[in-house]
């Protein structure tokens, strides 16, 4: 499944790196694209978006 979330506080590719990490910790397949301008994810996964907004949130970065 295809995800898009925003993220508001990510802010340069160190939290883009952090993010991704904390995503593929729970589904080592999935992909993250990060658009640092738009403050957009595009993740290609498996698991449910509730999963995975848990994730990104537990790693600081809250989605909307």
């Amino acid at each position: 499944m295809t995800l898009k979330l925003k993220v508001p506080k990510m802010a340069c590719s160190a939290c883009a790196t952090t993010i991704t990490k904390a995503v593929q910790a729970i589904d080592s397949a999935s992909t993250v694209e990060a658009d640092l301008k738009t403050k957009v994810l595009t993740i290609q996964t498996a698991k449910s978006e509730s999963e995975v907004r848990k994730a990104i949130a537990s790693a600081g970065y809250p989605t909307i």
